[in-house]
């Protein structure tokens, strides 16, 4: 199992706070940057605009091939749900310019809580899978009405691949377990600030958490029992807040590499400095 690491978005500015990576880097570097220390990202600018083929080639140019790039889909895909043809055309055609560089990962269809399994949602879903039948694209259901295991199979069937989470002990979401349902696996660390996710105000606030060392350990153990089933994970943190990722991936690469889990750590360069 090929293992990617990385983190939800990387033009994080808090990032260039002393001691972290982006500091004294200028903001149209940050990927150059980024792709010194990880090997995956996921694209979040396009939940709100779909960025344009420059844009894209201009993440291919900037990272160097280095990165393996989930792009998620806009909103009007999973929290609108009215997308035009034109949309689902921009959607397909824009991140051209990644796979052109062999660097496109998985699309992402971000739902929210309120997506609930109900049978106009279920066909809304089938019909997203068949516009993007010929794609990786990886679905986060946070209800947890979805968490069983006949949706899995039938994601499975669709070639939809299942996001396996990690949310704070809030109740009423999906249990943090590895699931499989094909080649892929997708995983989303979003932390465990039972505090402020539902009261928040930003998804700063709600991913401002720090997992440990034994919580790191939980989840190799947890992913290490699917590396012979999968073929490629991903794996994203979305704890960027405060640098709390930066601090977490190195813990997971050590206990995955400990694991009999290979892990590929980059090498930061000249610069030397890596958190």
């Amino acid at each position: 199992m090929r293992v990617y690491i990385g983190c939800g978005g990387y033009s994080n500015e808090d990032w260039a706070a002393p001691g972290l990576i982006y500091e004294g880097v200028r903001k149209d570097d940050f990927l150059d940057t980024y792709a010194r220390h990880f090997d995956a990202v996921e694209v979040n600018a396009s939940f709100y605009a779909i960025p344009g083929l420059k844009a894209f080639e201009g993440m291919a140019r900037k990272s160097g091939g280095r990165v393996r790039f989930a792009v998620k889909l806009n909103k009007v895909f999973t929290h609108d749900r009215a997308p035009t043809d034109t949309d689902f055309d921009r959607m397909l055609q824009s991140p051209e310019p990644l796979r052109e560089a062999g660097v496109m990962g998985p699309y992402l269809a971000q739902f929210p809580y309120s997506f609930h399994r109900t049978a106009e949602n279920r066909r809304y879903l089938l019909n997203l899978a068949e516009r993007f039948a010929g794609h990786e694209l990886a679905v986060e259901l946070r209800h947890g009405g979805w968490d069983k295991p006949e949706v899995r199979a039938g994601m499975g069937e669709y070639g939809l691949i299942w996001v396996s989470p990690d949310y704070p002990p809030v109740g009423g979401m999906p249990e943090p377990q590895v699931r499989v349902t094909g080649d892929v696996g997708y995983l989303r660390l979003h932390g465990r600030n039972a505090g402020t996710w539902w009261e928040g105000t930003s998804a700063a606030e709600r991913h401002d958490y720090r997992y440990t060392r034994a919580e790191m350990d939980e989840w190799a153990e947890k992913i290490a029992l699917v590396n012979d089933d999968l073929s490629e994970l991903y794996i994203f943190f979305e704890n960027t807040t405060k640098g709390h990722a930066l601090k977490n991936i190195p813990m997971l690469r050590e206990a995955l590499n400990a694991r009999g889990v290979p892990v590929k750590t980059p090498d930061p360069g000249d610069d030397g400095r890596l958190f």
